[in-house]
């Protein structure tokens, strides 16, 4: 299973997650995701349109965010601070580490 932080009652952090993960997400309750990742950045990559459409399959709503430096965190934050007032919880933030998604959500509670 992936490796997960959990930030609070309602938001967690990862790295990368594959399309194949989306099932085991929804069977451990998670209702949404969102995709902090640019597609294209790391060969190998699985794009944000085969990840939303697995979403989907499982039942699960997902939102695409990129962030592809420190300058997106601050341009980007009040789309996150949307998505998670928006979308069911709990909700799933992913990038390649996880840094970039907590680094963002650390700068929509401010």
């Amino acid at each position: 299973m992936i490796d997960m932080k959990q930030l609070d009652e309602n938001v967690w952090v990862s790295g990368q997650i594959d399309p194949a993960d989306l099932p085991a997400l929804a069977e451990r309750g998670f209702r949404a995701i969102i995709g902090n990742r640019p597609d294209g950045e790391e060969p190998g990559q699985p794009s944000w349109s085969v990840i939303a459409a697995a979403a989907q399959d499982a039942g699960i709503e997902a939102r695409h965010i990129p962030i592809a430096g420190p300058d997106d965190i601050a341009a980007r934050k009040g789309d996150f601070a949307q998505a998670l007032a928006e979308m069911p919880g709990p909700v799933l933030a992913f990038c390649r580490s996880g840094a970039r998604s907590g680094r963002l959500y650390e700068a929509a509670q401010g």
